[in-house]
C-alpha cells in the first residue's frame, strides 16, 4: 500500500505572501497560479537545471517541475562545462532560466516568466497541490574525483520531514509557535543545499516567506533587510556574516540569524547577536542526510539533532572509527564526514571533518581548526590554511592564504603563534586583496591547491593582486543609464555578465601584444561571476598572460566581481 500524498505547500494562510519582490508582498495563491501555469508548458520530459538566479523565479520552476513529476537537477555550478556534461549523458532536457544572458549549454530554455495575476481573486480555486512522497524531488550532484558529478536524489517525503523538523527548531527558539510571517533574506543561492533548504523549502513547506533577490554587499544586505517587514532573518554564512559586520554600515534589527558552511566562532556569534539583535542559530548538515543538527552558538559548543534524527558511532574496516545518522527525514543510516564527540544520541560536540585531520611532526589537528584561529587575529579579514601535497624536501608544512590590510606576514605569524603550537605555524603567509571563494562562502580543495601551484610553488599564472602591478590595467565607469540595466532585474538593476565580458575585451583590445596573443578571435576558457554590479559602478580590469593564455579579473574596490581565463581562439 502506499503512503498518502503530501501537500506542496505547508499548512498557511493562502493570502499570506511567500515571498517579497523589491519590496512589494507576492500572496501564496498568486505563485500555486503561476506554478500551475508554468507547469503546462514544460516539455514532455525531465529532469530540469534549475539555473535561475531571482529566488522566486527559482521555486516557481521547482513547483512547476513538481507537477509535471520532473526532478529538478543542482549541479556543484553552473559553468557551461558541466552543464554541457549533463547534455550529453542524457540528464538533463531542459533548463529553466530567467535572464537571456544565462548560459545553457544547448539544453532547451524554459524561460521562467511572471503573470500579471490577481491572486486575491484566485484563493478558493487555488487548492494546493498534492505531491506523491516517493517522487525524486530533486538531484543533488555534487563533484566527483572522477570531474563525474555524483548525484544525491531527495524524494518529496523526507525532503517535507526535513523541513518540518527545522521550522520546529527555529520557532522554539524564537519564541513562536511557527513561523508563520517571518520573511528569509537570504545571502547563499537557492541551488545550493542550505540555500535550498533554508530558504526555498523554508518558506514552501515551513510557512515562513523569502526574499526574491540574493543579496551580496552589505549594503544590499541591508536594503533587502530593511524592504521586508518584521519578524525577519537572515540566511547566511560565516564569511558572508563577518563581512556585513565589519562594513561598518548601520544595521536593521533582525529576529533570527541562521549560519552553515563552515563552524562560527562564539566571538563572531555575540557580535552578530550584539549588532543585530538577533538570536543566531547554526544549522549542521550535509549533502547526503541534508540538516542534522542545530544549536545557539552563544549557549555553547553543543548540538542537538533535528526531530528523530539519532547518531551513534561504529568502526570502520580500517579501524577508525566513522559517525552516522537515522531516523526522521534519513531513511537510512547515512556516515558523516565529521568527527564527533557523542553525548547521547541527539548531542554532540564537533571535532572536525575526518578527511580536515592533518599530522604534522607526529602532531595531530585540523583544518577547521587553524582556520579558526587564523580568522581570530586582529586585522585579519580573511584567510585558510592548506597542507600541500607534496613537498620538495620530504618535510610538510602548512602555508596560509591570508587577507591583512595593513598586516605583514610577520605580523601574522606573531598572532598565530599566541594560539598555536609552533608545529602547525605556517612556512609561508600569502597575503591576497581576497580569496575566491564560492558563492556559500567556502573554499574549495580545487582552489587551495590552484593558489598552491601559484603562489607557493611558482607553477601556472600568478593572478594579479593589489600588490603587484598588472600586465594590463583599465578602469571602467559603468554610467546609471546603461541600457543593459533596462529590464534586467526591476528595481534591482544589475549589469549582465555578456556586458562584463565585452568589457573585459575592450580593455584586452587597447593592448596589442595581448590582442595579438589571443588571436582574432579569442574564446572563453572559464568565468565566474562572483558579484553583482549596479549602476554607477567603478570597474578596474586586470590582465595577467598565463601559459595558457590571458587571466582576468574585474573588481569594484577591493571587491572582485568577475575573473576567469580567455584562451587563443
Amino acid at each position: 500500500m502506499s503512503a498518502p500524498p503530501l501537500p506542496l505547500l505547508g499548512s498557511r494562510d493562502l493570502r499570506a505572501p511567500l515571498a517579497w519582490h523589491a519590496g512589494q508582498p507576492i500572496g501564496t495563491a498568486q505563485f500555486l497560479v503561476e506554478a500551475r501555469a508554468l507547469a503546462q508548458a514544460l516539455p514532455a520530459r525531465g529532469p530540469a537545471v534549475n539555473l535561475c538566479q531571482d529566488r522566486y523565479r527559482f521555486a516557481l520552476g521547482l513547483a512547476a517541475a513538481l507537477l509535471r513529476g520532473h526532478t529538478s537537477l543542482m549541479p556543484p555550478n553552473a559553468l557551461p562545462e558541466t552543464l554541457q556534461r549533463l547534455r550529453e549523458l542524457g540528464s538533463a532536457p531542459y533548463a529553466f532560466v530567467d535572464g537571456d544572458e544565462v548560459d545553457a549549454a544547448g539544453l532547451e530554455r524554459v524561460r521562467v516568466q511572471r503573470l500579471p495575476v490577481d491572486a486575491a481573486a484566485d484563493v478558493d480555486a487555488a487548492a494546493v497541490p498534492q505531491l506523491p512522497p516517493e517522487l525524486v524531488a530533486v538531484c543533488l550532484l555534487t563533484s566527483g574525483s572522477t570531474g563525474t558529478p555524483q548525484p544525491h536524489r531527495k524524494c518529496w517525503g523526507p525532503l517535507v520531514r526535513n523541513i518540518a523538523a527545522e521550522a520546529e527548531r527555529l520557532a522554539e527558539l524564537i519564541g513562536q509557535p511557527t513561523l508563520a510571517g517571518l520573511t528569509l533574506v537570504a545571502t547563499v543561492p537557492p541551488q545550493h543545499s542550505y540555500g535550498f533548504e533554508s530558504s526555498v523549502l523554508l518558506a514552501l513547506l515551513g510557512g515562513a516567506a523569502f526574499e526574491s533577490g540574493r543579496p551580496f554587499y552589505p549594503a544590499d544586505i541591508v536594503l533587502a533587510l530593511q524592504r521586508v517587514p518584521r519578524p525577519r532573518a537572515l540566511v547566511t554564512t560565516p564569511f558572508h556574516l563577518k563581512t556585513l559586520l565589519a562594513a561598518g554600515v548601520a544595521l536593521p534589527v533582525v529576529d533570527l540569524v541562521l549560519s552553515a558552511t563552515a563552524p562560527l566562532s562564539p566571538q563572531l556569534a555575540a557580535e552578530a547577536e550584539e549588532k543585530l539583535g538577533a538570536r543566531l542559530v547554526e544549522i549542521y548538515g550535509c549533502t547526503e542526510a541534508g540538516q542534522v543538527a542545530a544549536r545557539r552558538t552563544t549557549e555553547g559548543e553543543v548540538w542537538t539533532t533535528l526531530g528523530a534524527l539519532r547518531l551513534w558511532r561504529e568502526r570502520a574496516g580500517d579501524g577508525s572509527d566513522r559517525f552516522l545518522v537515522e531516523g526522521g527525514h534519513v531513511v537510512e543510516a547515512t556516515p558523516l564526514a565529521d568527527i564527533l564527540e557523542l553525548l547521547d544520541a541527539q548531542r554532540f560536540r564537533l571535532l572536525g571533518r575526518a578527511n580536515d585531520l592533518i599530522h604534522v611532526a607526529g602532531k595531530r589537528s585540523s583544518l577547521a581548526h587553524l582556520n579558526f584561529h587564523l580568522n581570530r587575529v586582529p586585522g585579519v579579514v580573511d584567510g585558510a590554511f592548506w597542507l600541500p601535497d607534496e613537498v620538495a624536501d620530504g618535510v610538510v608544512r602548512t602555508v596560509a592564504f591570508v587577507v591583512a590590510p595593513g598586516l605583514s606576514a610577520r605580523e601574522v605569524i606573531a598572532g598565530l603563534r599566541e594560539r598555536l603550537d609552533a608545529a602547525f605555524l605556517p612556512r609561508r603567509v600569502v597575503l591576497l586583496p581576497q580569496l575566491p571563494r564560492e558563492a556559500t562562502g567556502k573554499i574549495t580543495t580545487a582552489t587551495l591547491r590552484e593558489l598552491t601551484a601559484r603562489h607557493i610553488d611558482g607553477r601556472g599564472a600568478r593572478a594579479p593582486t593589489s600588490g603587484s602591478t598588472p600586465d594590463a590595467h583599465a578602469v571602467i565607469e559603468v554610467p546609471a543609464d546603461h541600457p543593459a540595466f533596462d529590464g534586467h532585474f526591476p528595481g534591482q538593476p544589475v549589469l549582465p555578465g555578456v556586458v562584463l565580458l565585452t568589457l573585459v575585451m575592450q580593455a584586452v583590445q587597447a593592448q596589442p601584444t595581448l590582442q595579438a596573443r589571443l588571436g582574432s578571435t579569442p574564446t572563453i576558457e572559464q568565468v565566474k561571476f562572483t558579484a553583482p554590479v549596479r549602476p554607477g559602478a567603478r570597474l578596474s580590469v586586470r590582465l595577467a598572460e598565463d601559459a595558457r593564455g590571458l587571466a582576468f579579473e574585474l573588481h569594484e574596490g577591493a571587491q572582485p566581481v568577475a575573473r576567469g581565463r580567455l584562451a587563443r581562439g
